[in-house]
């Protein structure tokens, strides 16, 4: 069976490529031998579930560690009605998840499950078990989000802490590590304590250890998966060159990462008769990803944790379309949901941000669908071919018939017309025109919210519009630079600068710029 990138479930190291993540392993092994109790939470399709799986074979591979890992997933919810279910359910599903490779041992948990009715009894058969074993027993507890938002879950979790605690008093045998993972913290999460729904916080994991360690990969882990397909593949791409490309689209988010690779593998490259890689295919998997005609099951849950959450909504809305600037503090409430469930994280300079390229534009686009419903759908039907020459998109034309659509109106805006109205109105004039031809997307400037960068693709073809407000001469040129800058990173000699001018004694007009080796078109709106 060839290898491939997986972009489903479970990653198995000889069925699929994948990231070199042994020196995360190495870290989670240290804690479990430390016989620390803690939770992998980590965002939906963040290799969660691999780790747990790596991290159980290492461990059996030794002669002193046995390993138990389970899953609640698709049990329902006749285990979670109260003790007398769960304890012995608890018991069976141990036994069906070693069936096939421990049929003795499944035997023994299934006859020892009749015996068992309450948290008591499972308390005492866990001591003899590791007693009679011998060795460091570890309890993997995959997917636990399901089975943590319940009361009798947590009673379980409570007796796992007491047994922890009188084994730190040497007065109990218990697991010598428990590991859970989920997207919540369960230190965090809300319990089901009354028959009336009401809900308060519980902390029964109060004994866990924080988990630290970065899950996402590196560019050096993502390039040891590609070394390993080229070798496989016989071909010699510029492999540091591709991951970092990589890494910048998705920040090393594991599910992200793959689906570039997958499309690159299966969509991009097999056309050629030179099936070697090259930054450039890596780009063209970037605009496959975000095209808004494509879903995944991991885009919809984005989507819906947005919806679900209004205030994560209007902040996020905030930094993508009007460039706003936050601090990452974890200890706001928004912050620490957003981060959660993978929208947010940390900038190098303490900001907050988008977590990864790919999200910002889903997210992106998503919103101008929403605001194209509202008034901003609404200023003009700009969607004819004079816009277009053979593979050309004439921006230029573009940027002055947006700055004449404001000048007609100019009588409709009153003194306190934000900076961010402006930005939305190219937005939604920019979008009709290139639907279906191409596509923009927002590059993320955090750092400096006076600029937005778009880049538009037109066939073969990126130009380079930069968003930016009048602040005089002097942060013109200072916008000049970081425009020619950022144009070098396209290996672009031309760009387009949109500047809006609130002054009250304005002039709209149009200028053509030389800074530097670049020709920039300017408009001032």
């Amino acid at each position: 069976m060839r290898k491939k990138f997986n972009d489903t479930g479970l990653c198995v190291p000889g069925r699929h490529y994948m990231a070199d993540t042994s020196r995360k392993i190495a870290q989670i092994m240290q804690l479990v031998e430390e016989g620390e109790y803690f939770t992998i939470n980590r965002p939906r399709q963040f290799g969660k579930t691999t780790i747990l799986s790596l991290l159980a074979k290492q461990l059996n591979q030794r002669d002193d560690y046995l390993t138990l890992k389970i899953s609640f997933e698709g049990t329902g919810d006749a285990p979670f009605a109260d003790e007398r279910e769960f304890c012995p359910a608890l018991l069976r599903i141990i036994a069906r998840s070693v069936m096939f490779t421990n049929p003795e041992m499944a035997e023994y948990f299934t006859r020892e499950s009749r015996q068992i009715s309450h948290f008591e009894d499972l308390s005492l058969f866990i001591s003899r078990y590791v007693i009679r074993t011998g060795k460091h027993v570890v309890m993997l507890i995959d997917e636990v989000d399901k089975s943590s938002d319940n009361r009798i879950f947590l009673n379980f979790l409570g007796m796992l802490r007491n047994k922890y605690l009188l084994r730190s008093e040497e007065e109990d045998h218990t697991f010598q590590s428990v590991v859970l993972a989920g997207v919540h913290d369960v230190k965090t999460l809300k319990a089901k304590i009354r028959p009336d729904d009401e809900r308060k916080y519980n902390s029964p994991w109060n004994i866990a250890v924080d988990f630290t360690i970065d899950l996402s990969f590196s560019p050096d882990e993502i390039g040891g998966m590609l070394g390993e397909y080229s070798c496989d593949k016989g071909i010699h791409p510029d492999i540091p060159a591709i991951a970092e490309r990589l890494h910048y689209y998705t920040s090393g988010y594991p599910y992200l990462v793959s689906k570039l690779c997958k499309f690159t593998d299966e969509q991009i490259v097999p056309p050629r008769e030179d099936r070697n890689w090259s930054v450039a295919d890596v780009d063209e998997a970037f605009v496959m990803i975000i095209r808004e005609s494509y879903s995944t099951t991991l885009f919809d849950s984005l989507i819906k944790n947005l919806e679900n959450n209004r205030e994560l909504y209007d902040a996020v809305l905030d930094m993508v379309i009007n460039g706003r600037i936050m601090a990452f503090n974890i200890s706001n409430p928004v912050i620490s949901l957003g981060r959660l469930y993978g929208i947010l994280s940390e900038a190098g300079g303490g900001e907050c941000r988008i977590h990864n390229r790919i999200y910002e534009q889903r997210i992106y686009a998503y919103i101008m669908s929403k605001l194209a419903m509202t008034r901003y759908g609404n200023i003009g039907d700009m969607t004819g071919p004079e816009f277009f020459n053979d593979d050309r998109l004439d921006v230029r034309l573009v940027l002055q018939r947006f700055q004449a659509l404001l000048k007609e109106h100019a009588s409709d805006r009153d003194e306190k017309f934000p900076e961010r109205e402006g930005r939305l109105l190219f937005l939604s004039f920019l979008r009709p025109i290139i639907n279906g031809r191409g596509f923009e997307f927002k590059e993320p400037n955090v750092g400096d919210e006076r600029r937005m960068d778009l880049v538009i693709t037109y066939k073969s073809r990126r130009y380079v519009v930069e968003l930016k407000r009048w602040y005089g001469p002097k942060a013109h040129q200072e916008g000049l630079g970081q425009l020619s800058d950022y144009l070098d990173t396209y290996t672009l000699r031309e760009g387009y600068l949109l500047i809006y001018d609130f002054r009250k004694k304005k002039e709209y007009r149009e200028e053509e710029i030389l800074f530097r080796d670049k020709r920039i078109f300017a408009v001032w709106v």
